[in-house]
């Protein structure tokens, strides 16, 4: 059952509802299309953690759920629970089937991307269109950038030091933002079910996470691939490789820019995939007049 907005005063809480036999925090904003919006792992993370500054932005033409997927942020962690793509998957099409919703457009930010590629592979009918941004998803050699986020142990310097790996604008890496992100990990369950993730070597989940080659040539979506040109997390390669293989793909790399696009360029990211979004249903290129 969909529970009222949280009164607690905590933007990073919303709604709750079972998705998938999980009781899931969400966001649920806007009218229009579904979209959904799948977060990174990095430690402490939520939904709204990593799309604070696009959901407004989106909501203002679609309709934006993003959920706190099983092992992060506020959604419950049942005592035993398996983390694999299989849990995530059903949990977010549980969602889906939960608010009632046959078809959205998805996005995916790093793990999200191997999730929402994942979705997309097995419940190709579920899904519009895709944006996959700084994305997991095919296998590549872990960077030391994405060892450190996956092994991170929580400190305050440990946290500052995976800020830095994180933006290639330093400005943003501020005492405030890295005290905040460090409680953020610390809060009870939150490092327990990270730890429990990605425990080394952790070579073994990026290969996890990715899907067959074969079954990525196969996706039909109109597909938009972002990457920061400087991303120390998940290389630009990946990017390259899911834009040659996925055949209705295109391709936008931003520069001075790493994994944290959605948040560097928020304003330009937003605009970039609205005007994607929005072609949809003509999905053929136009000719000019």
């Amino acid at each position: 059952m969909n529970a009222p907005q949280n009164p607690t005063g905590n933007p990073e809480i919303a709604h709750t509802i079972i998705a998938g036999g999980i009781r899931t925090n969400y966001h649920d904003l806007g009218q229009g299309f579904p979209v959904l919006l799948i977060h990174g792992s990095g430690p402490g993370v939520s939904a709204w953690a990593n799309w604070r500054l696009i959901m407004p932005e989106l909501a203002k033409q679609a309709r934006i759920v993003a959920p706190d997927m099983v092992g992060f942020g506020y959604t419950d962690r049942p005592a035993g629970q398996r983390y694999d793509m299989d849990t995530w998957v059903a949990q977010a099409i549980g969602l889906l089937d939960a608010l009632h919703i046959e078809q959205a457009d998805l996005i995916g930010n790093s793990f999200g991307g191997a999730l929402a590629l994942a979705l997309a592979i097995r419940h190709p009918q579920r899904v519009r269109r895709l944006v996959l941004m700084g994305s997991v998803g095919v296998e590549f050699p872990i960077t030391p950038g994405l060892d450190a986020v996956w092994g991170y142990s929580p400190s305050l310097e440990n946290m500052r030091k995976l800020l830095d790996i994180f933006a290639y604008d330093r400005k943003l890496v501020t005492d405030e933002l890295a005290k905040l992100r460090y409680e953020a990990s610390i809060r009870p369950g939150f490092q327990e079910s990270f730890a429990a993730m990605f425990p080394a070597p952790r070579q073994r989940w990026v290969d996890a996470m990715a899907s067959k080659e074969e079954d990525i040539r196969l996706v039909p979506h109109q597909t938009l691939v972002i990457h920061g040109r400087e991303d120390q997390v998940i290389p630009l390669s990946n990017s390259l490789v899911l834009a040659n293989w996925i055949t209705r793909a295109q391709l936008h790399v931003f520069g001075q820019c790493g994994h944290w696009t959605q948040i560097e360029h928020a304003g330009r990211f937003a605009q970039c995939v609205r005007n994607f979004l929005s072609e949809a249903g003509q999905d053929e290129p136009q000719p000019l007049a």
